[in-house]
């Protein structure tokens, strides 16, 4: 297998051991705690996804995008540094925070503050290592994260609190921590640590959040505003529907965070846009391919897979396909920006994701719910059509605004 290849399947399979270490850690919670326990642990988790999301945005991506191989060694300290240091701001706000709320949330809040700077350090390390072009390096280390989180919860004894289980959790970080700093080291000896950059006004990762925080805002308006006319089958329907796409968002969350280092290497416009039109093709075959198995699917199967919202849920398959193969066209052309012209994406994403908003709830007002997952659909394949319309006219040689100083 060449180096390309081997980096390839490296950070496909480094996204699956971190996507499969969150979704095993709700998992395990849910199993040892009580409702009431498994809520506040829910609340905190999802705090947590928050400021992992805007780490991504603000640090990660921008490391990502350095292409200068001399200064990368610089740019993973200063990264590293500045997420040490952000996440303890951020971790005592919190503690803070804990210690005012009464009551076992209050607890779980506070033990977050406590490890927020160790889960969020060792996620950042991916960036490093991505940037680096050795995702190897972060496959070990999140697989070792993967199986001490999961030895440690399974010690837990039944019915613990949510306090107790954000602490092991943030604690069994520890040493895939250690192993990525270590595995790190040579990268990054001699460099010194910039903060400045991250301060700065116009730093491009200011764009980058944004972009999160209109992506996520826009998808819990949806829920949110599909919840006040829908009935609650017809939103459990489309969430069920999405669920059985989960492999495929392991693959497209591989291609936003790992894929410009890779695609970079391309040489000029028409070799990067040659190559992520080809992985656009794949992901898109892909799922289309997965589509069609799922809507084969007995439905004995189907309901062991989602219970009673199976028949519900398999009624939008056609159009979730339909969906998730225009979001792999997507989701190519977005990295395709990213690397010849980062700042062209933010105005495709405010601007696509509201209108995917406006179509999914034209769409169920029109057709009821196969129709909020057709107008899903067709928003998703207006804003791969728009975003490749924008590769096309982003100059041949285009100049890359330097990604820590970006205006």
């Amino acid at each position: 297998m060449s180096r390309r290849g081997l980096a390839a399947v490296s950070s496909v399979l480094d996204q699956a051991a971190s996507s499969a270490t969150n979704i095993l850690v709700l998992v395990l919670a849910a199993r040892l705690s009580s409702a009431s326990a498994f809520a506040d642990f829910s609340m905190v988790y999802v705090t947590f996804t928050v400021l992992l999301g805007l780490n991504m945005a603000y640090v990660g991506q921008t490391v990502v995008l350095e292409k200068d191989e001399d200064r990368l060694g610089a740019v993973c300290r200063s990264g590293l540094a500045f997420t040490g240091a952000a996440s303890a701001a951020a971790g005592a706000a919190l503690a803070v925070v804990g210690l005012a709320v009464p009551g076992a949330g209050g607890w779980a809040f506070l033990s977050l503050g406590l490890v927020l700077p160790l889960v969020l350090l060792q996620d950042g390390l991916r960036y490093c290592f991505s940037a680096l072009r050795v995702p190897e390096r972060a496959l070990a280390a999140d697989a070792l994260r993967l199986v001490c989180v999961v030895a440690a919860l399974l010690l837990q004894p039944e019915g613990a609190s949510a306090g107790r289980l954000v602490l092991v959790w943030g604690v069994s970080a520890l040493p895939a921590l250690a192993l990525g700093l270590w595995l790190l080291r040579p990268y990054v000896r001699g460099s010194a640590a910039d903060l400045r950059p991250y301060l700065r006004r116009g730093h491009l990762g200011q764009r980058f959040v944004v972009e999160f925080a209109v992506g996520n805002g826009s998808s819990q308006l949806a829920v949110l505003g599909l919840g006040l006319f829908a009935t609650p089958l017809a939103v459990g329907a489309l969430r069920g529907a999405t669920t059985l796409f989960g492999p495929l968002n392991v693959l497209f969350n591989s291609a936003n965070a790992f894929g410009p280092p890779v695609v970079g290497r391309a040489s000029g416009k028409r070799g990067v846009v040659r190559l992520t039109a080809a992985m656009g093709g794949v992901l898109a075959a892909l799922g289309a391919g997965w589509g069609a198995v799922l809507y084969a699917l007995p439905d004995g199967v189907g309901r062991q897979l989602l219970g009673d919202t199976w028949a519900a849920a398999s009624a939008l398959l056609p159009a979730t396909g339909a969906q998730y193969a225009v979001m792999g066209l997507g989701t190519c052309a977005l990295l395709t920006l990213r690397v010849l012209n980062p700042k062209a994406t933010l105005s495709l994403q405010v601007v696509f994701s509201l209108l995917s908003v406006a179509l999914l709830l034209g769409g169920y007002a029109v057709a009821g719910v196969t129709g909020a997952a057709w107008g899903l659909a067709a928003g998703s394949a207006l804003k791969a059509a728009a975003a490749w319309l924008r590769v096309s006219r982003v100059p041949a040689r285009a100049p890359e605004p330097p990604v820590t100083t970006a205006a």
